[in-house]
């Protein structure tokens, strides 16, 4: 993906031994040249970078992870009382392994309500698998060609958040994050039996912005109920903490949301 953006790409293997210095960086005590006066030197750490793969993000305790929530809201970081801006467009792209468990660490829900989706990866089609055998087995080496910059990805962004949305999409937008607080008066009987906690403004924002850079990927310049529809789960699905009424019903998050989406239809127009 960097490469194809034309993007520095930096990657930070997790483990439970992982310091908040090593993803931010730290400062250092060197002599200057010719006077030998000691200063402090501020060694960059991984996350000054463009995209940022946090690998297994899981293995490593909260307090390690915490450090990406400023970069990841403010797009900075602190350190000694000093604040840096990350450069820009920056983008976290993290992984966990649903599978071994064992040594992991639940991320906080702080944490997961920076990231705007939770794709979950299924196995790959048998084609799929056969164009990873052409693709990985022989002496070939696949190599992408930039297609763009960091200054064009910045239009883009700006562009997407100039695409309109109608007061009707946009408040359908809202009732449907609000119905999946169990506290809400219009959340329905399944949300208030299943869901401890629902989903935060933040998700509304994302949900909003993920719409609209789906409707120009469509070749529209308006944001339409399907887009809210159809990014509903990937936006909501970790934002939502399930009780143990769901655990014992051996529900999960997509089935509540795919009931809700049921429950709460697009208005027609």
């Amino acid at each position: 993906i960097a490469q194809t953006l034309g993007l520095q790409f930096k990657r930070i293997q997790f483990t439970p031994d992982l310091m908040p210095s090593d993803i931010t960086g730290t400062d250092i005590i060197e002599e200057e040249q010719g006077t030998g006066r000691r200063v402090w030197t501020f060694v960059p750490g991984p996350i000054f970078t463009n995209i940022l793969l946090a690998d297994e993000i899981n293995r490593t305790p909260p307090k390690t992870q915490s450090a990406l929530l400023e970069a990841m809201q403010e797009l900075a970081c602190t350190v000694r009382g000093h604040n840096y801006r990350l450069p820009s467009p920056f983008f976290v792209l993290a992984t966990q392994n649903p599978i071994e468990l064992e040594g992991t660490y639940p991320l906080p829900e702080a944490q997961l309500d920076r990231f705007l989706f939770n794709t979950v990866l299924d196995y790959l089609s048998a084609d799929q698998e056969i164009e990873v055998i052409n693709l990985t087995t022989t002496t070939h080496v696949a190599k992408a060609d930039p297609v763009t910059n960091s200054e064009e990805i910045l239009e883009f962004q700006q562009l997407v958040r100039m695409v309109p949305i109608a007061d009707s999409v946009a408040r359908y937008a809202v009732e449907l994050v609000r119905a999946t607080r169990y506290a809400d008066t219009s959340a329905p009987d399944f949300i208030r039996k299943y869901v401890n906690y629902g989903a935060s403004v933040r998700a509304v924002q994302f949900l909003v912005l993920a719409a609209k850079a789906r409707a120009l990927l469509h070749h529209r310049y308006h944001v339409s109920y399907e887009d809210i529809r159809a990014l509903a789960v990937p936006v909501l699905r970790h934002r939502i903490l399930l009780n143990f009424h769901a655990e014992s019903d051996r529900l999960k998050s997509d089935d509540l949301l795919r009931q809700l989406l049921d429950w709460k239809p697009a208005p027609r127009t």
